[in-house]
């Protein structure tokens, strides 16, 4: 089935008689065989005409060529890069998790600056528990044990769908703050650039979602650069300064400092609250650890252990680098104040080096690992966002995975959430981060307790020592969140104390009406259908079919009565799910032929149009094509739902030969047709 010079759908096989597979193909390069018995069809089905197809060229340019589901093993990562997707936002936070601890001490006037070295010790502290309770993670979820999952298995689904919305407004946060960072390393090297902050940060936001959208893989390899470089020259920063104070007339590198400039007075005493506030604020700094037990099918095999490992390298190099940066700061009495151009790491660089090219090199590398920074958030939010929506707590359309194979709709929400919070912050990190931390801290806290009663109930060797392990996790990651809530409070902290709930309310809801329907929908997999077409129109009837529901067999009951041919047409999209509805067709639609089509670009209009433009040219030369509708009763329930009827109608509106009729099915109508309207020309 074909046209000269166009696409085919080469019928593979036809068990029984009642169920066809057509294989997509161009005719000059056929169907490209990539493997023993595995075939991978050319992406023929976006090549368009017109406006259509320009729209597409340009796509490709700026996004890449749509990639086969054969290549998602591909899109695997090594330890190297993988190193660079998910620890970019937590090493990048040594930019700002040192300078907002000096930022709250400073407050207390220059002699609390002298506690920042303890604080930072307790910080890196907290780093290593929770990385040995991730790690416990990782090896009992090999497959992926991100809090949310942990939490939903063992603790229930409220403490599941709190986990989940702590780490979406966490990841939405950390690009937010991470581009600010960013905007404001750039602006303490050229300083002139600061009425482009909030400009020059949306900007970034956008290129970093496209080079996402073109693939993880190709993403990380150009995010490596930086990262490595970052670490090497920030590295090579500590390492001379500290031999730079050895090899001075006062080589005590634990001595104080004292602030070359005049502070203001004080305004705050030195209390336990304000050391609380200050350590609260450097726990930013562990934003991001949990990135790796996420995203752990991202790694090439053994992927548990590439994960473990990627996870402890993190953690040595970002204890490093925070102990280092604290160290010289403390010793060459840095300060930084709110609405300082200068951040912490470009006075540490000028002390070490001057302004000259070592300089210039940090403040380089430090705004582009903030920039990469947001990059573990685009790697680990679409992902968390597919699963949520695979477990029917999200829109279907978070887990179809987009062109280079990612998850573009979770990259696109990401993206445009971030970029309202920087317009509404002003691109200000001194304002974003008072609503940091709450979310990661919160979720360490569930998944780590859903640890905990993950080891009683399995009880297998060594479950006490894990239990104890993640239980004393648990434990410190709940203080360091009540010390968070606690501190941060006031100072807007609240916004993100509310808005978990309530996002986690969302969630229910939309599994809450997802479940409504499956319940309302089901059919029973042994029911038998005995339809078989007894109407009188002389166009056949095409019923695209998503899965097997009420409304699908009602439509087909509606087609039957009313057209002499009908045939169902199943387009098979998802690469992490195959469906086998062949079989299950067969048993309960015999009297109704099923087309499958195999679309390994994950279309599901393209791909259909095709096929009726070829069933177009046999007569009778036109068709009808009956697209099963859900009514919803509310208007955001039309968000949930009808996104393959919607996208197939846009499709074939311009075809004058296609008559498109909608088959409205109301759930809990008993069967009611609500409104089997005349066609409707679309």
């Amino acid at each position: 089935m074909g046209t000269p010079g166009g696409p085919d759908l080469t019928p593979l096989y036809s068990p029984q008689g009642r169920v066809t597979r057509y294989r997509v193909s161009l005719p000059k390069a056929g169907i490209v065989e990539t493997g023993a018995g595995r075939y991978e069809a050319t992406p023929y089905a976006e090549r368009r005409r017109g406006l259509g197809g320009f729209a597409l060229d340009l796509k490709d340019l700026v996004i890449g060529r749509s990639m086969s589901n054969l290549r998602l093993a591909e899109q695997r990562l090594s330890r190297k890069i993988a190193l660079a997707v998910f620890s970019s936002d937590a090493i990048s936070s040594t930019a700002y998790g040192p300078q907002e601890v000096l930022l709250i001490l400073v407050m207390a006037g220059s002699g609390a600056l002298t506690y920042s070295l303890p604080i930072v010790l307790a910080i890196v502290g907290l780093l290593a528990v929770v990385v040995l309770s991730y790690s416990q993670t990782i090896r009992a979820y090999p497959h992926g044990g991100g809090a949310y999952t942990v939490a939903l298995e063992n603790l229930g689904k409220a403490a599941g769908l709190t986990a989940a919305a702590a780490l979406l407004i966490d990841y939405t946060l950390t690009v937010s703050v991470s581009i600010s960072a960013s905007v404001e390393a750039i602006v303490a090297a050229f300083p002139s650039m600061q009425p482009l902050s909030v400009e020059l940060a949306v900007a970034m936001v956008a290129v970093i979602a496209t080079m996402n959208l073109r693939g993880v893989r190709e993403s990380g390899t150009v995010f490596a650069i930086p990262t490595y470089g970052f670490i090497i020259v920030l590295g090579t920063t500590i390492v001379f300064g500290v031999a730079k104070v050895l090899l001075s007339d006062t080589p005590n590198i634990f001595a104080a400092g004292t602030p070359d400039r005049a502070l203001p007075e004080a305004t705050h005493s030195l209390s336990l609250f304000l050391l609380l506030r200050a350590f609260a604020a450097g726990c930013s700094a562990l934003t991001g650890v949990e990135a790796v037990s996420n995203g752990v099918q991202a790694f090439k095999p053994p992927e548990w252990k590439h994960a473990i490992e990627t996870m402890t390298a993190m953690a040595i190099i970002l204890g490093s680098l925070l102990l280092g940066t604290t160290l010289l700061a403390r010793h060459y009495g840095v300060v930084y104040l709110e609405g300082d151009h200068a951040t912490v790491l470009a006075q540490i660089g000028e002390q070490v080096f001057g302004r000259g090219a070592m300089f210039f090199a940090l403040q380089a590398f430090t705004a582009g690992i903030l920039f990469l920074a947001a990059n573990t958030s685009f790697a680990d939010y679409p992902r968390l966002a597919a699963v949520l929506a695979k477990d029917a707590y999200l829109p279907r359309v978070f887990r179809q995975r987009g062109n280079r194979l990612v998850f573009s709709y979770g990259i696109l929400a990401l993206a445009l959430m971030a970029i309202g919070l920087i317009v509404l912050f002003q691109a200000k990190t001194t304002r974003l981060i008072p609503l940091y931390a709450f979310g990661v801290f919160l979720s360490f806290t569930l998944s780590q307790a859903g640890m905990v009663r993950h080891w009683h109930r399995l009880r297998g060797r060594g479950w006490r020592l894990s239990m104890a392990i993640n239980g004393f996790g648990a434990t410190v990651t709940a203080i360091v969140t009540a010390i968070v809530v606690v501190t941060k409070f006031n100072e807007g902290g609240w916004m993100v104390v509310v808005a978990v709930p309530v996002a986690a309310a969302g969630l229910y809801f939309v599994g809450r009406y997802y479940a409504r329907l499956r319940r309302l929908l089901h059919v029973p997999p042994e029911a038998t259908f005995d339809m078989r077409p007894r109407g009188e129109a002389p166009e056949p009837v095409l019923v695209p079919v998503q899965e097997i529901n009420l409304a699908l067999v009602m439509a087909l009951g509606a087609a039957c009565e009313r057209a002499k041919a009908v045939q169902a047409i199943h387009v098979e999209v998802d690469p992490d799910q195959p469906d086998e509805i062949d079989a299950q067709w067969r048993r309960q639609f015999p009297g109704i032929p099923l087309v499958v089509i195999d679309s390994p670009y994950r279309n599901v209009a393209d791909p259909f149009a095709r096929y009726v433009e070829d069933r177009l040219r046999e007569p009778p030369y036109g068709v009808t094509v009956l697209l099963p509708i859900i009514e919803t009763r509310r208007w955001f329930e039309r968000l949930l739902v009808n996104q393959s009827a919607g996208a197939i109608a846009r499709r074939l509106k311009a075809n004058r030969r296609v008559r498109i009729e909608r088959y409205y099915y109301q759930p809990g109508g008993l069967g009611r047709r609500r409104g089997h309207r005349p066609p409707v020309r679309v």
